[in-house]
């Protein structure tokens, strides 16, 4: 069936919780859900049909169940919680609501009422969207829940609870405003202070602690009642029909401001949707260019660990086989050294031998001697032989080659054994030089090893943390 307020409904469509996600997308699920629902109601109630501000109260019960069940229950609030009737007769009811709330202001809060009067400010100056939303439209939603839920708890009464929360709460502000100073504060800064959730839960906490009996609202409601029987007897029609449209011119003037507010922040909040799309864009572009530099740097750094393992690996084989020459050289020399402290040791020997011999033998000559009178008269006491110096003069010669004969030997041993131990001098430093190029090559392809992980590694992680920052 098509609906009379078609084109209304469309329009306030776009402008209903345009920065939620499930109901920012034109021609989205939600703007989807949301249209049917609003248009369905209009056609099932005929008498009010779709009245600006029900799209606030429908997206709402969308986001907590199907369209069929949302339905329903916006039929059950408008029905039997009597949200209707205050769209009924020229919004005479909502203003019987609102002298219902000045009361209860002249009764919790007279400081704030009478300064109220002072500015001239009337709660339909303030109050209107409160009731006709159910603070829907201007609060954040975690707050709205809790005020449908006490709404389909209490019923409709709870709305004073929450306003005098909200007057309450803001006195020690309001006090200090003039009258477009209160009306700034109410459209601007009231819905911000409860973007807090801790403000939020304070707010409700105060509302239900506050007892507003059925009693009283039924007799502020027949106060209203014979003020406006009392008015009509004592009006000339045309003075009320007057006053009645500048009422409603008015009402007209706020609420045409308050779409042009919610049209300006429509806009506001497509145009930063569109800036942040561009910057993601072109953070995304500047990401994809990082990581394929990231990858040509792994690539150049797998083919250097690559190269570097050849030369370790080429360095390694060439230290292996310098010391394993090391090794048998000093094999060689050690088996030459060996051999020639053998040779030292059984010369060495083989003289103490000759020694002992030749002196157990010169021992018993001396003592035939000793023992002969005759042999006494040719030697001395030193046992030189007396009158023989050219005898004497012939064996020390020959003793004195012979001990020449043996330190020659005995100088060429110990040549031999300086450059033995020369060449085994050489060996070792040869050996301790290897040892330390294979150190230092080792390091070294350890620490290319290591500044190559810990370059990747790095690269790694910076990529993935500004592409993790960007995602947040």
């Amino acid at each position: 069936m098509e609906s009379p307020q078609d084109s209304a409904i469309t329009r306030d469509i776009n402008r209903t919780f345009p920065a939620h996600d499930y109901f920012k997308d034109t021609g989205g699920d939600g703007q989807d859900s949301l249209y049917k629902i609003c248009k369905a109601y209009s056609v099932y109630d005929e008498e009010i049909g779709y009245c600006q501000g029900q799209s606030f109260l429908a997206a709402v019960l969308l986001l907590h169940m199907p369209e069929e069940q949302a339905f329903s229950v916006l039929v059950k609030i408008m029905f039997d919680y009597g949200l209707r009737e205050l769209f009924k007769q020229n919004f005479e009811d909502l203003h019987c609501k609102f002298y219902q709330l000045e009361r209860l202001m002249q009764e919790y809060i007279p400081d704030l009422y009478n300064h109220f009067l002072d500015i001239s400010l009337e709660a339909h100056m303030y109050a209107s969207q409160w009731f006709l939303t159910l603070f829907t439209a201007k609060f954040p939603l975690y707050m709205v829940f809790h005020i449908i839920d006490l709404l389909l708890c209490e019923g409709i009464s709870v709305i004073f609870n929450v306003a005098l929360g909200l007057l309450k709460t803001s006195k020690d502000d309001l006090l200090l405003t003039d009258f477009e100073g209160a009306l700034k504060f109410f459209r601007v800064q009231l819905p911000k202070r409860y973007r807090s959730e801790e403000n939020a839960k304070k707010l409700m906490e105060l509302a239900c602690s506050m007892k507003i009996s059925q009693k009283k609202l039924k007799k502020y409601e027949k106060e209203y009642h014979t003020m406006r029987e009392q008015q009509a007897q004592q009006e000339d029609p045309i003075e009320r029909f007057e006053r009645e449209n500048r009422r409603l011119q008015e009402a007209n003037m706020r609420l045409e401001q308050e779409n042009d507010d919610l049209a300006h922040e429509l806009v506001t909040s497509k145009i930063a949707l569109r800036k942040d799309l561009d910057n993601a864009e072109e953070k995304a572009d500047a990401l994809n260019k990082e990581l394929l530099m990231t990858k040509q740097k792994l690539i150049d750094a797998e083919e250097e660990k690559r190269r570097l393992e050849d030369e370790s690996a080429q360095l390694k084989e060439m230290c292996r086989r310098e010391l394993d020459k090391a090794e048998s050289e000093i094999k060689k020399n050690s088996s030459i050294i060996g051999d020639y402290k053998q040779i030292c040791s059984q010369l060495s020997e083989r003289l103490e031998k000759q020694q002992t011999a030749n002196k157990v033998e010169i021992e018993k000559i001396w003592q035939k001697v000793d023992d002969c009178e005759r042999c006494r008269e040719f030697f001395n006491k030193e046992g030189r032989i007396k009158g023989m110096s050219s005898a004497k003069e012939v064996l020390d010669e020959d003793t004195d080659e012979e001990k020449e004969t043996l330190k020659n030997q005995l100088r060429e041993m110990e040549l031999e054994l300086a450059q033995t131990k020369l060449q085994l001098v050489e060996a070792e430093c040869k050996i301790q030089d290897l040892e330390h190029h294979l150190g230092l090559a080792l390091n070294e392809v350890q620490a290319a090893k290591k500044t190559w992980f810990n370059r990747t590694l790095s690269s790694i992680k910076t990529a993935t943390g500004v592409q993790g920052k960007e995602t947040c």
